[in-house]
């Protein structure tokens, strides 16, 4: 008998080729009610099932090679079939974006009809039933989104947008190579089919620097998997996450620092907001990306292009200029006055601790904003504008630019750009927010008394960072529609840090043993010109690196922290191994995608060395605690500082940043100053140095 991961596993896999196929490399087989095949198909519905069908010739053949017997999973005809009108106007191969407001209403019509069947196996059905006749991704989103939240599945692994739709994240350069691999070489002996490095521009191009960064595989899939878990429409069960508008701004803004920080390094100037909408935007990006669905581009946008009205019919777009405008100027008002009006007229404070969760849903326009047609829809109609630049009328037949997707938009340099506006948004409302106080700052019952980092090598050296290139592999053959089955290997290269260890020694002066929190933050001292940075400058450019709840003994303790335990990452398995293909055993380890990737935990930094301040603070655990258990050794609960905690609220009652994240007093000039006050706060001074020079991956 199937079980319910088995059952899953085929509908979250070849998201494009008919459930009627053989998946799971030709071992699980879906047998389909008459009426659950497309009308492309249903007339020929005998033949399919002897053709491809458990007991056909082929799985025979299958069986007799691997030794698998076929696995059958008979579906249930439903009583009653779903209306699927509110999402058939997308087109199955059309792209889908979640920046598009009736993009977004379709998905989130789609999650609820999932999440309201009454158990799994009706789940299995329905999801059967609209599988082939709804939009691939949009169909993916949704029944990943339900299967993420609903009690029942819990322990389902949901695939990576990488096994899903590889052609969103690679050269398409490869495709041919690896069908052509996967069709003249037997599995077990397929090679690895190698991805350049760089293949969207030359040195030539300035922004090219931070293509390691842009284009990373890891970064991308982040992106798409924090908006998965923090869907913005849907039923208020899957929306309504403890503090979700806060942590779009967090995360956002930890992705802007760690972008701005290693454009210093790469001798990149500051980001310039998109604030002027009308200006001419100078940074082209020709992403060379190819949608496989329907052998589509994803379009390129040209040097010094402008943006214009979008108004698409068959896209059910109308955005405008001056509307994104005036819902700025409306967002501006409410920081400024100190509060936003809700639909009832009512004043909701932002000047509060509530203040900033308010805003980041207001300003992302999720399903919680408290007045989405006052306020507008700042975040996702900027991505619009961009993502049709080029074909902003649909003349041209042209689909959305990468800006329009969430698996792909953070390749271009203009995301930072406009996020740098949104970011300012934020800045602009934690400008009104006093400093922390001496009694917020201080912890009167510790002294870290030493702090310094150490390489995990023999002899490591000590304040020392390491960069290089590793090369990886990963497995596709899960996400290439109508091609051969089995494996489809490909190599990449992405940036690595040499493992290394935080050493602490904290001495405490309290009676007896008690629990405080440890936060660890890299900031950067100079710009690309040499220039030493302002302490106002360091501070919104702080690079969370991790934060964690010590024990601590009364007298000396000494901690040895592994960069690997960090609150922000996961780890590389996480984030590119294929839950498809995992057993029982392991699904609940692989299942937690969300999480900013292991091997891009420390900036690039460059050959000559860069040196940071790494600064380190003992909190008062009383301050923090927000009354939730949680252990960062299991399940999802290691990377929660940009994800937070499953079904549980965030695991500290600060604001997210502390204590970076307000002005300090004006006699602060420095973060010397910052830290002198205090015997809870250290300071470190480290070299990241960049070896250029790629290492296989064990």
């Amino acid at each position: 008998m199937a079980t319910l991961m088995q059952k899953f596993h085929g509908l979250l896999q070849h998201p494009l080729e008919p459930l009627f196929l053989p998946k799971n490399d030709g071992t699980l087989f879906y047998e389909l009610p008459e009426r659950f095949l497309t009308s492309r198909y249903r007339p020929i519905g005998n033949n399919l099932a002897n053709r491809f069908g458990p007991n056909s010739t082929a799985s025979s053949q299958v069986s007799s090679d691997t030794g698998v017997p076929p696995t059958v999973i008979t579906i249930r005809d439903l009583k009653e079939l779903p209306d699927l009108g509110f999402a058939t106007w997308i087109r199955r191969r059309d792209a889908f974006s979640l920046f598009n407001p009736e993009h977004r209403q379709a998905a989130g019509k789609l999650i609820n009809l999932f999440m309201k069947q009454p158990d799994t196996d009706t789940l299995v059905d329905m999801a059967a039933y609209t599988r082939d006749r709804l939009n691939g991704p949009l169909f993916q989103y949704a029944l990943s989104v339900a299967l993420l939240h609903r009690p029942d599945t819990k322990k389902v692994p949901v695939p990576s947008m990488l096994h899903l739709f590889p052609d969103q994240f690679i050269d398409p350069a490869t495709n041919p190579k690896m069908m052509e691999e996967g069709s003249i070489v037997q599995d077990e002996n397929r090679m690895a089919i190698e991805m350049p490095q760089n293949y969207t521009a030359t040195n030539d191009e300035p922004e090219q620097a931070m293509a390691f960064f842009r284009e990373d595989i890891g970064v991308n899939l982040h992106h798409w998997h924090w908006h998965l878990t923090y869907p913005g429409s849907g039923p208020s069960n899957v929306v309504q996450k403890d503090r979700r508008g806060e942590l779009f701004y967090y995360m956002h803004q930890q992705l802007l620092a760690r972008y701005q920080t290693d454009r210093f390094a790469q001798g990149l100037g500051l980001l310039e907001p998109l604030d002027n909408l009308r200006g001419a935007i100078r940074e082209p990006y020709y992403p060379k990306l190819l949608r496989s669905a329907n052998n589509r581009t994803f379009c390129a946008r040209y040097p010094a292009m402008t943006l214009t009205n979008v108004s698409r019919s068959a896209d059910r777009l109308d955005v405008s200029l001056a509307t994104l405008e005036a819902s700025i100027a409306r967002v501006k008002e409410a920081i400024d006055a100190g509060f936003a009006v809700n639909t009832d007229g009512g004043r909701v404070p932002l000047d509060d601790a509530r203040g900033i969760d308010v805003l980041g849903n207001l300003v992302e326009r999720s399903s919680l904003s408290i007045n989405r047609s006052l306020y507008g829809d700042v975040h996702n109609n900027g991505h619009v504008l961009l993502a049709y630049i080029h074909d902003p009328r649909g003349i041209y037949l042209e689909s959305a630019g990468v800006m329009g997707g969430i698996a792909t938009a953070m390749r271009d340099p203009v995301f930072y750009r406009w996020h740098k506006s949104i970011d300012n948004l934020f800045a602009r409302h934690k400008l009104r927010l006093p400093p922390y106080t001496m009694a917020e700052l201080s912890n009167g019952n510790v002294t870290l008394e030493a702090f310094d980092t150490q390489l995990n090598s023999s002899g490591g050296a000590v304040n020392n960072f390491v960069t290089y290139w590793e090369r990886s592999q990963v497995d596709l053959g899960a996400g290439l529609d109508f091609a051969p089955m089995g494996s489809a290997f490909l190599s990449f290269t992405h940036l690595q840090c040499a493992p290394f260890v935080y050493r602490l020694r904290i001495n405490s002066t309290a009676s007896g043993n008690r629990q405080d929190t440890v936060r660890i933050f890299l900031l950067p001292r100079q710009n690309e010109q040499g220039r030493i940075l302002s302490f106002e400058e360091r501070r919104t450019l702080a690079i969370e690196l991790d934060s964690f709840r010590a024990n601590i003994r009364p007298g000396i303790n000494n901690i040895v922290r592994q960069s690997s335990s960090s609150n922000v990452t996961i780890p590389y398995e996480r984030t590119f191994g294929n839950v498809v293909q995992a057993n029982a055993g392991d699904a609940q380890s692989r299942f937690c995608g969300c999480g900013w990737p292991a091997h891009m935990l420390l900036p690039k930094g460059n050959a000559s060395g860069v040196v940071y301040d790494l600064f380190a603070m003992v909190s008062r655990f009383e301050d923090d605690n927000a009354n939730v258990s949680y252990d960062e050794n299991t399940g999802c609960d290691d990377s929660y500082s940009f994800c937070g905690l499953r079904d549980r609220v965030y695991p500290s009652r600060r604001p997210m940043g502390f204590p970076f994240d307000r002005r300090a007093a004006t006699s602060v000039r420095t973060v010397a100053d910052f830290v002198a006050p205090y015997r809870n706060m250290r300071l470190a001074t480290v070299t990241l140095r960049f070896m250029n020079s790629v290492i296989d991956r064990p």
